[in-house]
């Protein structure tokens, strides 16, 4: 039987101020040709320089995927000619990557599994070339952006774990805070190959790399077309003989024959002579890990233990501003009613007015009183979620807003007691029903309570009260 082995290439934009070998600032979205220097233009005889805060992000990504650490390290030139590309090469890793032999956990129905990391390297972007009808323009505003290279190792088995992985990997480098890793907007690229051999050998078949991805989940498409195209040409007798590099095509879902692919030795790298050597300390590597932020897996296992449900979790991790500003907040309210307010009509809320949490006009303090109040049971849910739209509308404070909209809750237990004793006394089938066993009947009652007092009465004293009267 034929089974697939696939890899993935990934290229990441780091956030650095500047760019990585010029002092041009690192904004590609400014206007056209505006953040070059003579080094991103490729004027002779101009000099490189490296920015070793691309360095430490590179380094940050390197031990987050488990790598090996290249202490010595150098840069190569990969020569090529494209309009893109002035210098006619381009300055990256070849012989040392900075990380090599890595790997991300993934989880696959259930069971986790590592997919190996190959290396990981630094390199400068390209300009970005705009096609027109009246011909080609460059931008170079994107001219030596730094970049990290990630190169999986080829055990992915299934295009649904090529997802998985890219997804871990999207994660894992947003939450390190050195790329915006958004595949819509290009900070992340992803090239995926794919073989098919027969089961149970080493060998492996003629692979063909998929380009023009432009979301992970059109890796999973892709995969799952060029696995099909391959297998069928296999299954009917013919041969993949070469190397291929197909684009796909997300209108029909199907890849296209671009050129059969180049190989290492087209590239011609030698060492870069306009750049020094990098020496990594073990002083530096160390305060390096001691500077990573706590990981999603982490993450994942402390709000299991607070109780939080798996799709809270999911969507509290899977927006990075919104999961720092509940661990921030979890230690100073109750976790679990954060959570679900966060990820119910708070999230709501700001995806509505396209804004982000930090740009509530609630004030934080007010948020903290309306959850732990709240979390009393002083207000019912449909009174809770009265008061937190005016709040997230308006803003001000809990007190006044429960005053302005006639939310002030019945605590007194004499009155509360008056109209139970009422409210039992008018129903006496339900109070059988109850002492029956069936529990829709004290759900009746409740309601009558609140109905009677408009909502305001305290649901918990209320209830408390009200058990004590069925009881007699």
């Amino acid at each position: 039987m034929l089974v697939p082995t696939i890899g993935i290439e990934v290229h990441v934009e780091l956030k650095s101020k500047a760019k990585v070998y010029s002092t041009a600032k690192n904004e590609f979205s400014y206007e056209p040709n505006t953040n070059v220097t003579l080094i991103d233009l490729g004027y002779p005889g101009t000099l490189p320089k490296l920015n070793r805060e691309v360095v430490n992000m590179a380094l940050k990504a390197a031990l987050a995927l488990n790598c090996e650490i290249s202490k010595d390290m150098h840069f190569d030139r990969k020569n090529y000619f494209y309009p893109d590309l002035p210098k006619g090469y381009q300055i990256t890793q070849s012989m040392t990557p900075i990380g090599h032999d890595g790997y991300l956990e993934i989880e696959v129905n259930g069971k986790k599994k590592q997919i190996g990391i190959e290396r990981i390297h630094i390199e400068e972007d390209t300009c970005k070339s705009i096609h027109g009808e009246t011909g080609t323009l460059l931008n170079f505003n994107r001219a030596g952006v730094p970049l990290v290279e990630i190169v999986s190792k080829p055990v992915i088995e299934t295009p649904e774990e090529a997802v998985l992985y890219l997804e871990k990997l999207r994660e894992t480098l947003l939450y390190l805070g050195i790329s915006d890793v958004k595949i819509e907007e290009g900070s992340m690229r992803c090239d995926a190959n794919i073989s098919l051999h027969e089961e149970n050998t080493d060998t492996f078949g003629t692979k063909c790399e998929i380009k023009n991805i432009g979301s992970i989940h059109n890796v999973g498409v892709s995969l799952h077309y060029e696995e099909n195209r391959q297998r069928e040409i296999l299954e009917n007798g013919g041969q993949i003989l070469h190397e291929e590099t197909r684009r796909f095509d997300d209108k029909t879902g199907k890849t296209i024959l671009m050129r059969t692919k180049e190989t290492g030795n087209d590239y011609r790298y030698f060492p870069e002579p306009d750049l020094p050597m990098i020496h990594l300390t073990l002083e530096e590597i160390e305060n390096t890990k001691k500077q990573l932020p706590i990981m999603p897996d982490v993450l994942r296992e402390n709000y299991r233990k607070l109780g939080l449900n798996e799709n809270q979790i999911k969507t509290i991790i899977a927006a990075r501003d919104l999961c720092e500003f509940y661990e921030q907040e979890r230690k100073l309210c109750d976790a679990n009613v954060l959570a679900n307010y966060l990820t119910g009509d708070i999230l709501s809320f700001l995806n509505r007015e396209k804004i982000n949490i930090n740009e509530l006009k609630m004030d934080v303090k007010e948020l903290e009183e309306f959850v732990n109040r709240m979390a009393k049971k002083e207000f019912s849910s449909k009174q809770g979620k009265e008061l937190l739209n005016e709040l997230l509308e308006n803003g001000g404070k809990v007190e006044e807003v429960i005053k302005k909209l006639g939310l002030a809750q019945i605590s007194d237990t004499s009155v509360l007691e008056e109209m139970i004793i009422k409210i039992v006394n008018n129903h006496p089938d339900s109070v059988k029903d109850y002492k029956e066993g069936k529990d829709r009947a004290i759900k009746f009652l409740m309601g009558q309570v609140m109905k009677e007092t408009k909502g305001q009465a305290n649901p918990s004293l209320a209830m408390e009260i009200l058990k004590a009267e069925l009881s007699k």
